[in-house]
């Protein structure tokens, strides 16, 4: 017998029992990792992946806790046509959060002796109509209280020029006495951004890239205007029935210091971070900008001087918290920004669609940093049972939802199935579209919408006789569906023919 068949015997023993080992030690490391509780940034991927998976967040989002980014991403795309990805660098149009930094700016001419929050606007707008004017302090302007319309004009006439915004609204009658009431107004921060050139004899950007971008190194904010090349700038979207649709953002930069400033989240954090400091405008005029200033019925909170006060629920308890922050939405863009001073957290999300569950998803979050239980969001029944029909057939969509309909973490909605429906007609399936009309007209037997969209599938598929009776039944629930009406007619004349 050879000696090192005896030596490698050995070290195939040893090679097993070491590998043996590692799998061993390996399967015990993953089973631990499994059984340890989820940290908050895990957390909070998790509701929010959901969210975006259901369509109701396509973004970017960046949580701070006691000061410190423990969470930053991009979910869907910045740009649906090519697929390109949201990122945490992504600019997005922030819409009214652009108040915030209005508010910054009267401040910092407050703090230089430029402006007094208490004169009226007269003395420094002296062209100003005097009879409005001279009632309507800056002190009313920031805090929504001046009387001025919520937008300039209700007509089609655009206008660039903050001279000519201004003029749309300036000789108005005021809906009530100056300070009497909250009442939100776009245009009386158009007429503080006016205010801010006219002082500073600069444009309103200008102005803004040299007292706060530049200082914070904002690299990545800016005025939003519709004809220049912005990079990594996301397009915006609407939905109408099922379908993304590009929005127009042709007029979003009129929204002027009421609106016009588009970020990243990581630049906002920025912005949030100077706010604990002063290096932008020493502390006692900081605290007053974020302090209560006057009720706000409608939030069911305060507003300050551009910044939304308000105790907000935790999670899913009964508790509640301190937040400043702003909403904002324009044209293909919505925005939720708030600040939690108490843990100095932050909860930025921008969004490149119109709608999107901002809200919920800042109240879950607000669980997941204070410990405590959140909500994940309700699945969207006929979305999922599409996307079943689309893999399995019509058949097994159908047994999907109502294998499923009366569970209480799935949400049951008229509109949703029939966006489903007309998602199968508009792609030529009038027979399929035709089983989810009908499932909704089950579901939903007392809505006249059912019953005229199942009608619309029957004549598709050539079931005159039938979908007049639809029709009719649609006209009996709503006596004002006028579309019912005109197809009646027109079934009318094709039995004739």
């Amino acid at each position: 017998m050879r000696t090192y068949n005896t030596y490698v015997f050995k070290s195939c023993l040893q090679t097993l029992f070491i590998v043996f080992s590692l799998t061993f030690t390996s399967c015990e490391q993953t089973k631990a990792k499994e059984n340890e509780p989820k940290s908050k940034s895990d957390k909070i991927n998790e509701i929010i992946s959901l969210y975006s998976d259901y369509e109701g967040f396509n973004g970017s989002v960046l949580v701070a806790h006691k000061g410190e980014i423990i969470y930053k991403k991009g979910f869907g795309l910045a740009n649906m046509e090519w697929e390109i990805p949201n990122q945490t660098d992504t600019k997005f149009q922030i819409a009214s959060i652009t108040k915030t930094f209005t508010a910054m700016l009267i401040m910092q001419l407050v703090a230089e002796n430029k402006i007094d929050l208490n004169q009226p606007i007269t003395r420094y707008l002296p062209d100003y109509p005097e009879k409005n004017g001279s009632q309507i302090t800056i002190h009313h302007l920031l805090t929504h209280t001046s009387g001025l319309n919520r937008d300039a004009s209700n007509d089609e006439t655009s206008y660039n020029k903050p001279k000519d915004m201004v003029n749309q609204f300036a000789e108005k009658p005021l809906q009530f006495t100056p300070g009497e009431r909250f009442e939100y107004s776009n245009s009386g921060y158009t007429l503080l951004g006016y205010i801010i050139e006219t002082i500073t004899e600069k444009p309103y950007e200008d102005v803004l890239q040299e007292k706060i971008f530049t200082p914070l190194n904002m690299k990545n904010s800016g005025y939003f205007r519709h004809r220049p090349l912005i990079k990594h700038m996301a397009s915006g979207y609407f939905k109408g029935f099922g379908d993304f649709f590009n929005a127009n953002v042709s007029n979003n930069s009129t929204a002027y210091a009421a609106g016009a400033i588009y970020s990243t989240v990581e630049d906002l954090f920025l912005w949030d971070q100077a706010l604990y400091n002063e290096t932008l405008l020493s502390k006692n005029y900081v605290d007053a900008m974020l302090s209560k200033q006057v009720p706000d019925p409608g939030y069911g909170g305060y507003y300050g001087y551009g910044w939304e006060v308000k105790n907000k629920a935790i999670g899913n308890t009964t508790k509640t918290i301190k937040t400043i922050g702003h909403s904002g939405t324009i044209d293909g863009f919505c925005a939720l920004f708030t600040r939690i001073p108490a843990s100095q957290s932050s909860i930025i999300l921008l969004n490149n669609t119109r709608r999107a569950f901002l809200n919920a998803i800042t109240t879950a979050v607000t669980g997941i940093l204070n410990n405590e239980s959140y909500d994940y969001p309700i699945k969207p029944l006929a979305k999922l049972m599409s996307k079943v029909i689309k893999n399995e057939g019509i058949e097994k969509g159908i047994q999907f939802y109502k294998a499923h309909k009366d569970l209480t973490n799935y949400n049951t909605d008229e509109q949703e199935l029939i966006v489903a429906g007309y998602k199968l007609l508009h792609a030529g399936n009038a027979k399929d579209a035709a089983e989810v009309f009908k499932l909704s007209i089950e579901e939903f037997p007392n809505k006249d919408n059912p019953y005229d969209s199942y009608a619309e599938a029957l004549m598709t598929l050539g079931k005159n006789e039938e979908a007049i009776k639809n029709y009719k039944k649609s006209l009996e629930l709503n006596p004002k569906n006028e579309n019912a009406v005109k197809m009646l007619k027109l079934l009318v004349i094709l039995k004739k023919n």
